[in-house]
Order: C-alpha cells, then structure tokens, then sequence
C-alpha cells in the first residue's frame, strides 16, 4: 500500500480546508471523534451487528466508501502527529468476525487517543487492515477508493461543504 501518496494526498486535503476554513484551533480531538463516528457508520452499513433485522448489508461500493472515510481521519491524524513517515501499511493479525473487529478496532482508537505513540497508532492502522480483509478489500480497492473519494471531497470543500 501506498502510504507516503495517502498521507501527502490527505495533507493536502487538510490544507486546503485549514486554508479556507480558516481554522486555527488545533482539531485533533474532532479528528479522533470523527474516526470513531466514521467506523460507526462503517459497521452500520455492514449490519453485521444487526441481528433483529433480516436486511442484508449495503452494496459494497457502499461499505467500501464509509472504509475510505475512516482512512482519511486515520491518516490525518496521523499527520497532526506526525506519523505520517509509515511507509507500509502495518501488518498484524487481530482475530475475530466482523463485529468482534468493530469492536477492537473501536478500543484501539481509544488508546491511541489517550497514548499518542506511534506503537498505538500502528495499532489502529493493524485493526482497520483485518476489517479490510474480512470485507474482502484489497489495498488496490481501498487506494482506488481513497483516491475518488479524496478528489470529492476537494469538491464539496470548493462548493461549501
């Protein structure tokens, strides 16, 4: 996987918004609130927790959206705190089905928002590769899909968003 593209991609898209939003109060804490919505909406579509329905899981361009938006504050985040030197994906195994990862995945953020070291923020890049591959997503999936959404979200930012 590409990082070094992702992360530069990712500062540029924060830039952008920095710049015209005119921010200047350090956001790091709705970052980290916004990775924890984004992997909600993410388990959402999924419905793999949803044992009262009988509905199935959205479409897979769907799901693979909502994967990409955490990706974006992962990598932001990362960036804030200047992680943004991992070369690879970080690798490690994190058992489990789905909703067992949800739930992980959700813990480990939680540490790397009270222990910002790169150990627990490789940790939560580690969980977020195991939902990858147990919805069945290559990193090419996953890099065409950061890539698109990425130029979009450039686009809601140019039209007020």
């Amino acid at each position: 996987m590409q990082l070094p593209k992702l992360f530069t991609m990712q500062q540029e898209l924060d830039s952008f918004i920095e710049k015209n939003r005119e921010q200047t109060q350090n956001v790091f804490e709705e970052k980290g609130l916004a990775l924890l919505v984004e992997l909600a909406e993410l388990a959402n579509e999924t419905r793999c927790f949803k044992f009262w329905s009988s509905r199935g899981p959205s479409e897979r361009a769907v799901i693979l959206e909502e994967y990409v938006d955490s990706i974006h504050f992962l990598l932001s985040l990362g960036i804030e705190k200047g992680f943004d030197s991992l070369v690879d994906w970080p690798v490690g195994k994190v058992e489990g089905n789905l909703t067992q990862l949800f739930l992980k995945t959700t813990a480990s953020i939680y540490i790397f928002l009270q222990q910002l070291t790169l150990e627990t923020y490789e940790q939560v890049w580690v969980h977020y590769g195991a939902i990858a591959q147990e919805l069945g997503f290559s990193r090419d999936d996953i890099l065409s899909a950061y890539i698109a959404k990425n130029e979009e979200n450039f686009k809601r930012q140019r039209n007020g968003y």
